[in-house]
């Protein structure tokens, strides 16, 4: 049994040498040293990405509804270069938002110059909602982010089967109500655009407290201390984006699809089937008219309403 056993280990142990052998034999380092010392040189001389952060230089001349922000005030100009690196450097977010905005401001800017109220308001609505039919935790709702108490208001059809806030025409006519009637109260536009956030209650309660009459000398809670700021990085950012890195074709740019108007004045039982008329489906329907929050429309008062259908060709026909 002696004799066995050492010859096994005998035997074992040339195993392992002949392995290690063969094994140094194919290694690649081994095998040729100077191709191990090219690979480390090639590793060294691949060039790095092009991938920098910058710090951002401040825009001159900032203003918002022609009011100008007091960018030399060192508070402002801290809260100002903030919204501007977020906002840029959350690269995803703005090419949306810039994205977007080719697709709805067509249908803003329109009613912000008819009611009287400066362009720059728009701005207001992409930071409020993203351009996106949003809800807030509290409960507001649509480009606007109008509360239901609002709402209806300043005239809004709200209830179970429609809901108007979600109604892009509409709701930007009641903000631009409730804008100009801010503006009329506090007497700036950059007022407005604080109190369209804090409430004008909640505005002129920190203006009475504080013994001040401007937003940029107001202490304010985080949310509206950064409201104007988000604003106006927003709107620096959208009108000039290849400054600030974002670079896109027309034909990256999201849409504004032409639609023409049907008239409803009666009870429509299955909008799916109602959609189907115009040779598109529910979904698309529901795209352009946002304000129907039901597969049905009610109407026990025989109300006109004014229902999108896009233009043909703009969607596949339905079979």
């Amino acid at each position: 049994m002696k004799i066995l056993k050492s010859a096994l280990i005998i035997v074992g142990l040339f195993t392992i040498v002949f392995v290690s052998i063969q094994a140094a034999q194919q290694s690649p380092v081994s095998e040729n040293e100077d191709t191990a010392e090219a690979t480390t040189t090639n590793q060294k001389d691949r060039p790095v990405k092009d991938y920098n952060i910058y710090a951002l230089p401040m825009p001159e001349n900032i203003n918002f509804a022609g009011e100008e922000v007091p960018i030399n005030d060192p508070d402002i100009y801290e809260r100002m270069d903030r919204e501007l690196l977020v906002n840029t450097y959350w690269q995803s977010n703005a090419l949306l938002l810039i994205k977007r905005a080719n697709q709805f401001f067509p249908i803003i800017e329109p009613i912000l110059k008819e009611e009287g109220v400066p362009d720059d308001f728009k701005y207001l609505a992409v930071i409020e909602s993203g351009l996106t039919q949003a809800v807030s935790p509290a409960g507001a709702k649509g480009f606007w982010q109008i509360m239901e108490g609002t709402g209806k208001d300043y005239g809004l059809e709200i209830n179970g089967n429609v809901d108007e806030r979600y109604h892009i025409e509409k709701s930007t006519r009641v903000a631009a109500d409730y804008l100009k009637k801010s503006k009329e109260k506090f007497g700036s536009w950059t007022m407005a655009a604080a109190a369209y956030n804090a409430g004008n209650r909640g505005v002129q309660r920190q203006l009475d407290r504080q013994k001040v009459d401007d937003y940029y000398e107001l202490l304010l809670g985080e949310e509206t201390g950064r409201y104007m700021f988000r604003i106006l990085a927003i709107k620096e950012i959208l009108s000039n984006p290849e400054e600030y890195g974002f670079n896109f074709d027309e034909k990256h740019l999201y849409k504004h699809i032409p639609t023409r108007t049907v008239k409803v004045d009666t009870v429509v039982k299955d909008f799916a089937d109602f959609a189907h008329q115009f040779d598109i489906n529910y979904k698309i329907l529901k795209i352009h008219n946002p304000w129907l929050r039901e597969a049905h429309l009610n109407n026990a008062s025989r109300k006109e309403y004014e229902i999108k259908i896009p233009e043909k060709n703009t969607y596949t026909a339905v079979k």
